[in-house]
């Protein structure tokens, strides 16, 4: 009788964790930017630690670019608790104003690229200059990707494919472009505390 019941038991099916696949796809690129971005920390701080390092002050334009990052972020949380209460027309205008501030942040970037060439601070030269330009434009990169995936949420949102019962998309936008801002905060405190 007990091997009858173990037997029952072991046939039982049992319960498996599920996840959307393009969610755990995402989750799987989060961790993949934020060992990148780990990783050329440490290689900026062991660098920085052997000396011949230039010392220069940030220019102010990336803390204004750092306001309209949070801005966007704002509007893409807008989006989203939209979309959650089918308001077509707001998710329309939040994800069109989050994308229209994360063109206006690369050029902030841009702008202060330049300002670092004006101070004499290049991409070759001295090690802190290359690490700053490689951190702005690896992040840089990575909005660029974040705004590609903004066109197609705003595709979604004018075809009315975004709605409550549909939020994968919404979802998926929001996780990544959250995630870009929280990485540009990091890195932004980063590279004040070390540079």
């Amino acid at each position: 009788m007990e091997n009858v019941q173990q037997i029952k038991l072991e046939r039982e099916p049992q319960e498996t964790l599920s996840m959307d696949p393009k969610k755990f796809i995402l989750w799987l690129f989060l961790v993949t930017i934020i060992m990148l971005f780990a990783s050329q920390s440490s290689a900026y701080l062991v660098r920085r630690a052997e000396g011949n390092w230039l010392e220069f002050e940030m220019p102010q334009i990336f803390w204004y670019s750092t306001v309209v990052l949070i801005m966007s972020s704002a509007a893409m949380q807008w989006a989203y608790f939209s979309a959650k209460k089918d308001q077509f027309q707001q998710l329309k205008i939040a994800i069109s104003i989050t994308f229209v501030l994360g063109l206006i942040f690369l050029y902030m970037q841009f702008e202060g690229w330049k300002e670092l060439v004006a101070m004499n601070v290049y991409f070759v030269g001295n090690p802190s200059g290359s690490f700053f330009y490689v951190f702005t434009g690896l992040h840089g990169f990575h909005i660029i990707t974040g705004l590609i995936v903004l066109v197609f949420a705003l595709i979604s949102a004018f075809k009315l494919n975004m709605h409550s019962k549909n939020l994968r998309r919404i979802q998926i936008s929001a996780t990544y472009w959250h995630f870009l801002d929280i990485l540009w905060l990091y890195l932004f405190v980063f590279l004040l505390t070390f540079n």
